[in-house]
């Protein structure tokens, strides 16, 4: 990705938090989940959506892929789904005697993975290289992908009929995992009288959405939070977190230490667009459960007795010191 315009950092912090209040005006009551796909993008990494259907997961992300000018896809997943499906593939061509690439869904700036659980192992490998390498092998030849690129994948938690479950070294590459809760009453009351007013969710521009933020934002963004100090304290502080995690009897798996670079990440981040260029405990707090929730690994007997993830986070968090 290049670009002529310069972009200061403030300029830079402004547009991406001006994104939630644009998005606002399709989405309501999922702040947390836009937060999180914008901090995705200044860190290059990808995120997991849980929700039931209906809570707004697509239109999330098409309403964010507008407001920062950036290219989406959707690739429903299903079991009968081919790696080249998502990748691309080689196509005989008549006229050249040739066999020629068509790229797939992933050459995009945000893949929306819609029920990613619910294609087999095979595809999700080959998802997984693009996550992880950026590009995509087909026959052979690397293949880049765009710059940026975000993996959004959404599954669903109550329905696993005819799913496959991530395996972890695929959940360990998603930078946070988010849920997406039913809205609260006044939201909902909120979303009910704009359909009323003839909102659209197919017509964006119609809802008044117009474009806030761009590629050279993201490009400044990425490079200011490159900047953000931290002290020893507040990394020891990361690294006690994870490590509390893997002595926790409630679990048979704690945080890797990706996990903990992934925290330290998200946490600078969080700062940056907080508006300080330093990072300060409460910023990895806050950060804590999206960033781990999904990279732990409950016993079966803990989860039995109604265990959760965020409930384990929340005892670590309690009881690991907190550096003044």
């Amino acid at each position: 990705m290049t670009t002529a315009i310069e972009v200061t950092p403030e300029r830079a912090r402004q547009a991406l938090v001006e994104l939630r209040n644009e998005i606002g005006k399709a989405v309501v009551g999922q702040e947390t989940a836009v937060t999180a796909l914008v901090l995705a993008l200044l860190c290059r990494g990808h995120v997991l959506l849980e929700g039931v259907p209906g809570t707004a997961k697509t239109l999330m992300v098409r309403a964010l892929s507008m407001a920062m000018r950036l290219e989406t896809k959707r690739v429903q997943f299903t079991p009968d789904l081919m790696p080249g499906d998502v990748t691309g593939s080689l196509v005989y061509d008549a006229k050249t005697s040739e066999f020629e690439f068509r790229p797939g869904p992933v050459f995009t700036n945000i893949l929306l993975a819609d029920e990613i659980n619910r294609t087999p192992p095979k595809t999700q490998a080959a998802l997984l290289e693009a996550m992880e390498e950026r590009q995509v092998t087909v026959d052979g030849k690397p293949r880049k992908l765009p710059v940026p690129f975000v993996v959004a994948a959404t599954q669903n938690p109550i329905e696993y009929e005819g799913t496959y479950p991530l395996p972890e070294a695929q959940l360990d590459r998603f930078l946070l995992k988010v849920t997406l809760d039913m809205p609260p009453r006044d939201a909902e009351i909120a979303v009910l009288a704009r359909h009323a007013q003839g909102f659209d969710p197919r017509d964006l521009e119609a809802a008044g959405l117009r474009p806030v933020a761009g590629p050279e934002d993201l490009l400044a963004g990425q490079a200011a939070v490159r900047r953000v100090a931290v002290r020893e304290d507040v990394l020891a502080y990361v690294v006690d977190l994870c490590r509390a995690t893997r002595q926790s009897p409630s679990l048979q798996l704690g945080v890797s230490p990706r996990g903990a670079t992934a925290l330290l990440a998200v946490a600078r981040a969080w700062a940056w667009l907080s508006g300080r260029d330093y990072v300060i405990p409460d910023d990895v707090k806050a950060m804590a459960r999206p960033c781990l929730r999904h990279r732990i690994q409950i016993r079966p007997e803990a989860e039995l007795e109604g265990v959760t993830a965020d409930a384990v986070l929340e005892s670590v968090l309690a009881t690991v010191p907190v550096p003044r």
